[in-house]
């Protein structure tokens, strides 16, 4: 993606961003339904301002990083806080690649992988004792994968291309050449459905305040736009629920 908005000149992206974030997205997402169901875009309300953000990147390495973060301007949310540096702002301690996708690689094994994606895999199948991660994770079939060059692992815009040959040999086509499917729960239903009471009285700007850890006007307002439909904000507002249901334990 990066390198296709790249070819964009930066003197046009700030106008391109400009224009995204003051399209009508939500009237957009509503107009799309007169066009045939293979050239909508799904949320198009949420990717504009996205898309706006990404533009305004004058690098690679911050283009993955607000690719990666879940909350892209956290010391704007958390009152007085100053968001810690991490592996992703150390460039000096990153080896030169000389490819954006390599370095992006790179960072997913030290950060999303161990972070994210192992986490979410290792809680699920051994609550049902199943372990999901060998053998793709012994060493020697990572340092094999490393030593692969860059053309082979991506060929005419198809990622993991050495292991998709070696499943064809024992896995059916239709099988594989599917989209791609998450695992992700409904949060984004469940906080104007079942959970909206529960998540009201935890987001009560009046609450926020006296407690005074996070800025209660951009939640409120996250709140509200999100119960209107104007932009699904519930991964945002999920992180600080989770932290304001472990508050009123305490």
């Amino acid at each position: 993606m990066w390198s296709k908005l790249s070819m964009l000149p930066a003197s046009v992206r700030p106008l391109v961003a400009w224009l995204c974030r003051v399209a009508p997205g939500e009237r957009i997402d509503v107009m799309q339904r007169l066009l045939p169901e293979r050239y909508r875009v799904s949320s198009l309300a949420d990717r504009l301002p996205k898309l706006a953000e990404v533009l305004a990147h004058s690098s690679g390495d911050q283009f993955y990083k607000t690719l990666v973060s879940h909350n892209k301007h956290p010391s704007g949310l958390v009152l007085g806080s100053c968001e810690p540096k991490t592996i992703l702002d150390a460039s000096g301690d990153i080896p030169d690649f000389g490819d954006l996708r390599d370095r992006m690689m790179y960072l997913d094994t030290l950060s999303y992988l161990p972070g994210d994606i192992l986490t979410k895999v290792d809680r699920a199948s051994m609550a049902v004792s199943l372990e999901a991660r060998v053998p793709l994770l012994d060493h020697r079939l990572v340092e094999y994968a490393w030593s692969l060059p860059l053309e082979m692992k991506i060929k005419n815009g198809q990622g993991k291309w050495p292991l998709r040959q070696v499943l064809y040999n024992y896995v059916p086509k239709e099988m594989m050449e599917r989209p791609k499917q998450g695992f992700g729960v409904p949060i984004e239903h469940w906080l104007t459905g079942p959970l909206k009471d529960w998540a009201a009285a935890l987001l009560d700007e009046n609450r926020l305040r006296q407690e005074g850890y996070f800025d209660p006007a951009q939640i409120t307002l996250m709140w509200n736009e999100h119960l209107s439909g104007k932009r699904r904000w519930h991964y945002y507002l999920w992180d600080v629920l989770m932290f304001q249901a472990w508050l009123a334990e305490q």
